[in-house]
């Protein structure tokens, strides 16, 4: 399985679907907790790859 396209995602791209999961995450959280909970990990996960990406497009 090739990851080659995730080498071309800025961190921007990764910083927006770390918003957006984190919006949704908010939205549905009286509904359905465990989706609440799924949002959140994967908000934290898609930030730390952000930061991840532009550390390493810095140096």
């Amino acid at each position: 399985m090739s990851f080659s396209s995730f080498n071309n995602i800025s961190a921007v791209v990764f910083y927006f679907a770390s918003v957006v999961c984190f919006v949704l995450a908010s939205v549905l959280r009286d509904n359905s907790l465990s989706f609440y909970y799924i949002l959140l990990v994967l908000g934290i996960a898609f930030f730390f790859m952000g930061v991840r990406k532009r550390l390493r497009t810095k140096q």
